[in-house]
């Protein structure tokens, strides 16, 4: 039986039920494996007074700190996010306020392995408590962890020291892999294990009936992400601009909303662009059936689950060439893989929008990232890295007996 310890900051909770689902939907297939058992840690950084007292805040600070969630056993620890700091401190206060945590947990689910599910703060985390308890450690990098973290010089240096230090490391794409090897990490020893995708939930149906359920008439374009300037609606609305037959709709919420509604209605186009705000998981999969298309102009990506689920659901993608996206996107079957500009979008929709492929050809373009495949290679990965430790621990003994 392996026992395994999942450390993530990026994990759903009843403020944010959006917030890292990919980790949620992850750690529940691991845990649905008849030989493994899992625990989570999901710690929440909370600035110091009088900043905790914000709203924001306050939410995250009633949350609960241990609770039984969609029957995984969720630890919520706290710790101090120092503001104006540039993240330097974050990784330093994880292992600080849960070190105690993990060897009370540790009495009664001895964990053999910690995986650490996003690569900052929580994998430099991960590699000091792993120090602490000899265990092994692996950090899975997804995007904005090494692309924006490994750049920044306050996090840099926790960073690179952490990859070399870690027993294994994971991507979520090969493009991926190839970006922690431009910026010094042992790219070298990064497994690439692709995320996953619920073909259940997200299945192709019939895209008149779900435009007619929506009250949609004409093509309908969708844009799955948070409202921040680098997942790149603003580009998805100046391209629709241009298409007038077309409605676009962003599903998601974020600080960037004051200025999309600005841009929204300075183009004149309230009456065919839609923020529909922070939608329900659950409620994805009938908006992405009746969607012609999905359009997501992110500056950077490792592989988004957006783009899986859309396709999953009949409905081809048009995105720039980041991340993973060669991977997903590997013929016109699936979309488009475009520039990052409002014109190569409108131009890529538009071709899409006039011989739209099969719903069928499009869903079988992913037909590998199923969730029980990720599972399968993670337990797998991580039940090598605990064999390796012991066995180097076996060697190491009998090297002094000798």
């Amino acid at each position: 039986m392996l026992r395994v310890l999942v450390l993530s900051t990026l994990f759903p909770d009843v403020t944010r039920p959006n917030f890292g689902i990919f980790v949620e939907r992850q750690t529940l297939a691991l845990a649905e494996r008849p030989d493994l058992e899992v625990r989570v840690v999901a710690p929440i950084g909370l600035p110091p007074p009088p900043l905790d007292r914000l709203p924001r805040y306050r939410a995250l600070a009633a949350t609960p700190k241990f609770e039984a969630w969609k029957g995984l056993q969720v630890h919520r620890p706290r710790f101090r996010a120092w503001p104006a700091t540039g993240g330097r401190f974050h990784a330093r206060a994880i292992a600080a306020a849960i070190g105690p945590l993990l060897a009370e947990i540790r009495r009664d689910f001895p964990f053999d392995v910690i995986d650490a599910e996003f690569f900052f703060p929580d994998g430099v985390a991960a590699v000091e408590l792993g120090r602490r308890l000899d265990l092994p450690v692996s950090i899975k990098a997804r995007g904005s962890d090494v692309h924006y973290w490994a750049r920044q010089p306050a996090t840099a240096p926790q960073i690179r020291a952490a990859a070399h230090a870690a027993d294994g490391l994971l991507s979520v794409s090969e493009a991926m892999r190839d970006d922690m090897t431009a910026l010094g990490l042992p790219g070298a020893r990064t497994e690439c294990i692709v995320t996953g995708v619920d073909f259940m939930r997200f299945a192709s149906g019939d895209r008149a009936d779900a435009k007619a359920a929506l009250g949609v008439d004409g093509p309908l374009i969708l844009s799955v992400g948070a409202l921040i300037p680098l997942k790149g609606h603003q580009i998805v609305i100046e391209a629709i601009a241009g298409m007038p037959d077309a409605q676009l709709w962003i599903a998601g919420e974020g600080p960037f909303r004051p200025q999309l509604e600005a841009q929204i209605a300075r183009l004149g186009l309230a009456a065919r662009v839609h923020l529909l705000g922070s939608v329900p998981h659950a409620d994805l999969p009938r908006l992405l059936t009746a969607a012609d298309a999905m359009a997501l102009a992110s500056e950077r990506e490792g592989l988004a689950n957006a783009w899986l689920e859309a396709l999953a659901s009949g409905t081809p993608v048009v995105i720039p060439d980041v991340g993973g996206a060669r991977q997903v996107v590997r013929s016109d079957a699936s979309g488009r893989i475009v520039p990052r500009t409002p014109d190569a979008f409108a131009t890529a929709l538009a071709a899409v929008l006039a011989s739209p492929p099969d719903p069928a050809a499009v869903r079988a373009s992913i037909a590998p990232f199923t969730w029980a495949a990720n599972s399968e290679r993670l337990h797998g990965f991580l039940g090598r890295l605990v064999s390796e430790r012991r066995r180097a621990a076996a060697l190491g003994a009998g090297n002094t007996r000798h």
